[in-house]
Order: C-alpha cells, then sequence, then structure tokens
C-alpha cells in the first residue's frame, strides 16, 4: 500500500498555470486561477477529495525536541493499550501535540498520530499555515465533496485500525463519521490519559508559563494605571489588553497573537468572575475587579485582583482581608503530596471558621496551560472537594479563593486574589508578581 505521502498531490501539480479544468461527481467547471503569468494552460482533472500545501518555513512555539517527547509519551501509551492511531479533534490536544491552534468556523479539524506519523488536518481556507504551525506534516481537505475530512483522516490511519478519540470533544455526529470512515476494530477513548499527560508540564512550558505569567503582570498595572473615578469599565480594559499584547509581541516576535483578553468588573458586576466587560463608570469606593488573561502561542495565564476606587469601607476591608488571609493560606498547602481535595477542604474550614464559607463560588485555583483558561480542559487539576489528585513536582495550578456577597449586605461585592504556582519537589514557586491585598490596591 503506497503511504499517505505517496498517494496524495501537492498543491503546485494541483493548481497548474491558467484555468484548472475540473470533473467530478458534482458536475464540470474550471476556475480561473490568477497570478499564474502568460503562459496559461488548460488542465482536465478529478478535483482532489484531499492534498499537501507545503510552503514557507516552520515556526513553532517550543522546539521539535519537546514535541517528539510529548509524542514519545503518547506512543508509550497508544502500545499499551494496542492502539493503532490517535484521532484528535480538540484544539487542546492538537496544539499540544503538533503546536497549530485552529480556528474552526464550522470546519472540523484533526491531528492524526500514528507509531510513525504526526498530520494535522486542516480546511483549504487555511492554505498552507497549518504546515508552517505544526510539527510533523500537514494535509489539507477541500470542500468539493462532503465528509473529504474523514477521507483524509483514512488516507493516514487505513481502515479496520484501533483508533483512540477524545471522549469529551468528539460529537455524536462525528463519532458517526467516524465508524463510517475509519471502520475501526476497536475505539478507545483517550482523553483521561492525554489530560494526565498534559497536567504535568515540561521545563519548557514552564519557562513559557512563567513569561505569561509575567505578561499578565504587565496588564495589571496598565489596568491599575487606568483607575479613576468616572472611567468606563471598557476603556480600562482595553488598556490592559493592549499592554499585554505589546509585551507578548515584544518577548516573542514568531508568535501568533490571538485571543488576550481582560476582565475588569466595577460594583455589582463583580458579583461573577467570568462577568463580560461593560460600559459602567467607576464611582467612588467602588470594589473593582482586575482579570487579565494573556494567550502566548495557545498558553493562557490570569492575574486577578480585588481593588477599591479611592477608598475602602470597614466591612469591605474586613471581607477583603479574610479573603486575602486564605488565599496566603491556599498558597502554603500547594506542596507536593497535597490532594486536591484536602487542599480545598482545609481552606473551607478557614472560611468556616469566619463564618463566611456560604459566600465561596467556586473551586480555589485549577490547572494552567494548553488553552487553560478560557477554554478549560485539564479539569483532572482542580481545587474541589470532589477531585483527588495529588500535587507532583511539574504541575502548574493557581490559588483563587473568591467571596461573592450579596447587594443587600455590608461589604456587597466579589472579592478575588489569583496567583499561579509550579508545584516543585520541596514546595512552590509563586511566579506572579502584581502585588495584592489592601495596602496596594486602593487606588487613589
Amino acid at each position: 500500500m503506497a503511504s499517505p505521502r505517496q498517494s496524495l498531490p501537492h498543491l503546485s501539480t494541483i493548481l497548474n498555470a491558467g484555468i484548472l479544468r475540473y470533473r467530478g461527481r458534482g458536475g464540470e467547471g474550471s476556475v480561473l486561477l490568477l497570478g499564474t503569468g502568460s503562459g496559461a494552460k488548460e488542465t482536465t482533472m478529478e478535483r482532489p477529495q484531499h492534498y499537501r500545501f507545503h510552503q514557507g518555513e516552520k515556526t513553532l512555539p517550543f522546539s521539535s525536541d519537546e514535541y517528539d517527547a510529548r509524542l514519545t509519551k503518547l506512543r508509550t501509551m497508544m502500545a499499551s493499550e494496542g492502539i493503532d492511531a490517535c484521532v484528535f479533534t480538540s484544539m487542546h490536544n492538537v496544539a499540544y501535540y503538533s503546536g497549530f491552534l485552529y480556528c474552526s468556523f464550522g470546519r472540523p479539524y484533526a491531528l492524526v498520530v500514528t507509531p510513525t506519523d504526526s498530520v494535522t488536518l486542516s480546511a483549504g481556507i487555511d492554505a498552507a499555515q497549518p504546515w508552517r504551525r505544526s510539527h510533523g506534516d500537514n494535509i489539507t481537505y477541500t470542500d468539493w465533496q462532503r465528509n473529504n475530512y474523514w477521507r483524509a483522516i483514512l488516507s493516514v490511519t487505513g481502515a479496520g485500525k484501533v483508533i483512540g478519540y477524545e471522549g469529551d470533544h468528539l460529537t455524536l455526529a462525528q463519532n458517526a463519521l467516524l465508524n463510517e470512515f475509519l471502520q475501526p476494530a476497536r475505539t478507545k477513548d483517550v482523553a483521561p490519559a492525554t489530560m494526565r499527560q498534559r497536567m504535568h508540564k515540561s521545563a519548557a512550558e514552564i519557562d513559557l508559563i512563567r513569561a505569561g505569567a509575567q505578561v499578565a503582570d504587565v496588564g495589571g498595572y496598565a489596568i491599575r494605571d487606568a483607575i479613576k473615578v468616572g472611567a468606563r469599565e471598557i476603556d480600562i480594559a482595553m488598556a490592559g489588553r493592549d499592554a499585554m499584547e505589546l509585551e507578548i509581541a515584544k518577548r516573542f516576535p514568531d508568535a501568533e497573537y490571538r485571543d488576550t483578553w481582560v476582565w475588569f468588573q466595577s460594583g455589582i458586576n463583580t458579583d461573577g468572575a467570568h462577568n463580560p466587560v461593560t460600559s459602567r463608570k467607576l464611582e467612588h469606593g467602588d470594589i473593582l475587579s482586575l482579570n487579565t488573561f494573556p494567550m502566548i502561542s495557545g498558553y493562557y495565564t490570569a492575574l486577578e485582583r480585588t481593588l477599591f476606587v479611592e477608598d475602602v469601607d470597614a466591612k469591605s476591608l474586613e471581607i477583603w482581608q479574610a479573603n486575602v488571609a486564605a488565599h496566603e493560606y491556599g498558597m502554603s498547602l500547594l506542596v507536593p503530596g497535597a490532594s486536591c481535595a484536602d487542599v480545598t477542604e482545609k481552606i473551607n474550614a478557614f472560611f468556616a471558621d469566619r463564618d463566611l464559607l456560604q459566600y465561596r463560588t467556586f473551586g480555589y485555583g485549577h490547572s494552567f496551560g494548553v488553552l487553560s483558561h478560557y477554554y478549560g480542559r485539564e479539569a483532572g487539576l482542580e481545587l474541589r472537594e470532589d477531585i483527588d489528585t495529588v500535587l507532583e513536582p511539574g504541575m502548574v495550578i493557581s490559588m483563587e479563593p473568591m467571596l461573592t456577597i450579596p447587594n443587600t449586605q455590608p461589604g456587597a461585592g466579589g472579592y478575588r486574589e489569583h496567583d499561579i504556582l509550579v508545584i516543585t519537589q520541596s514546595g512552590n514557586d509563586n511566579i506572579t508578581g502584581f502585588p495584592y491585598g489592601p495596602e496596594s490596591n486602593v487606588v487613589s
């Protein structure tokens, strides 16, 4: 059987100069190819279901050795489970194992990993960008026939194989197509195993996450400088976002820039951690929530801080100080051997002793890595009562206690502090630098 590379045409073969004549199941027609010079000619051919379009130089967030190491660990798992090929469909795993972060717009994307190959599958509208940003090979599928995406995947996997898939991402419709086109001998959900792998960060990942935390701090300082009575949430948020994007571009000139954003909330808008930015104007004495989220090559970091405009009343100060104390206590608990559930219960007891536990709104922290925070995933590493994962060196986790006091009570608002910590052999390394607490964040 011919290899996938031998069986597929390259775009340079397909796009001959001039007018491309084609015939296929959809009928006959022609395409005028622009910019081909004066030597145009007609070519009659079947329209391809998929092809390779490789141009430009590859530029990736990490070295080839880093991706090879990730794939080696994956292939070890595949061998132990008797899996012939993994078909990854989530942005998380496609980016983690290949470096390519796709934009779906209604078309599916994939990464297929076999014992010998790693191939991203992308839509024709993206041209060669997926290849330039993928470790390994790339195949472009066309829209000229329904389900060419699955035909392209089949060209890599072959039929009748044992297929690994992501049970927490693959839709019922796509799962049906997987079975129809690949006709697998057996399928295996590899999402839990890949999540466990992503939770343990390499030295290169930690370096990138550390840089991201520093960029988040840059956004935090820009936001604090923009705070004043009468300023709108949206204007303050843009100041933080712009500062972070410029900092990322300075530090990572070869990266792709996308999805860096700020949530900046004031007054009643602070009651939910993920409340969107509005045009509300800041008032004297307002409680504020600063939330910066820079993305660098698919990796998110975050900074969250409670602030007040010009003055903080006595009750608000009391609650704020209690949340800061819980934050500091929680960070001291993040050490190797501690379980997520045990850490959670200890912070719960801390708040209960102060009659504040009823105002807790979510878990106390979570993993950071590929597309965490906004897009979730790595949920096996989260500080909640129902997560028994034990912390290990190389994990990256936040500490972020939050209390929400109803608007009918003194001290109303949402109180949040958020630092990112790397678990080390002896404890943890706090990679967040922006100060927290009343001493630093009552902004005059």
